[in-house]
């Protein structure tokens, strides 16, 4: 979704020589597949966007293929970026790199200041990996990587598997589903109460490309819109914009997660970079997307 995203605005803004693979085309866990790949195309710049992501369920079921997975990435691509020198990396972290009782909102200065989310820590030990990775390279030779966290992102070409998708697209197809098949009511999991911020790939995407054009610290740069809004508000938004009819129940037997993710943007605005598109005319923009697919 993210890479993705980046390659249409990389596109909009003229550039045409964009070096891209899947992961069937090129496995990044495979440190000689990734070296191999860096000594052929020898690229000059890198958004490091890949990763294995998905919701809480995902998460916490495959805690030692998140943590593994991601780690493979980060340190065989920013190793080799190194090796075969590129001009700049990007490096995409996660909000879920904060504490989990962290002061709101997010400053990047909270990294390391406390406990993490139990459900998702092998997730967020990975990226602090591959962000203090991109930190120590800057730091001994000088090279120019930079990160970014990335708040909660949705948007074209999301994950819609309802086993391991984030909760924006999963409430989608659900309610999408209950009204397709007349279902009374849709079970979701928590309380609802806990708050989250949400940023339409497209708008990541953007921002991205100008720090890539614009920024050269080793400080991270969290980017978001600097609003949040609770899950079942949330839930409220997407079931009107879907139009489901029905009833929502909500499972408190089942985790809530962080209590609140929201980051504070004022760098990235001091930067000279702000989300365009809204919460809401995002949402309609991805279930118009889900409905094509």
């Amino acid at each position: 979704m993210v890479g993705s995203a980046i390659c249409r605005v990389l596109a909009t803004q003229g550039f045409s020589n964009i070096i891209t693979r899947t992961s069937a085309e090129l496995d990044l866990r495979k440190q000689a597949a990734v070296e191999a790949f860096f000594a052929s195309e020898q690229p000059q710049y890198v958004f490091l966007a890949a990763a294995k992501v998905g919701g809480i369920h995902a998460n916490d079921t495959f805690r030692a293929d998140f943590l593994f997975d991601n780690l493979a990435i980060a340190t065989n691509v920013i190793h080799a970026a190194h090796t075969y020198p590129v001009k700049k990396l990007l490096f995409l972290g996660s909000s879920c790199i904060y504490p989990k009782l962290a002061p709101q909102p997010l400053r990047e200065e909270y990294l390391l200041t406390g406990a993490l989310e139990q459900t998702n820590e092998p997730y967020a030990i990975a990226k602090i990996a591959g962000l203090k990775l991109c930190e120590a390279y800057h730091d001994q030779y000088g090279s120019n990587f930079i990160s970014v966290m990335p708040t909660n992102l949705y948007g074209y070409g999301d994950n819609y598997d309802l086993k391991n998708s984030h909760v924006l697209p999963a409430l989608i197809r659900k309610f999408h589903e209950a009204k397709v098949h007349g279902t009374p009511n849709v079970t979701l999991w928590g309380s609802g109460s806990p708050k989250r911020e949400f940023l339409f790939a497209d708008d990541l995407a953007e921002a991205c490309v100008h720090l890539m054009q614009t920024y050269a610290s080793r400080e991270i740069v969290n980017i978001g819109t600097g609003e949040d809004l609770s899950i079942r508000e949330l839930a409220e938004l997407i079931r009107g914009i879907v139009g489901f009819e029905g009833e929502v129940v909500w499972d408190t037997a089942m985790p809530d997660g962080t209590p609140r993710k929201l980051l504070d943007v004022s760098r990235i605005h001091s930067l000279g970079w702000k989300h365009r598109i809204s919460l809401e005319d995002g949402i309609r923009l991805a279930y118009s997307d889900f409905l094509e697919k």
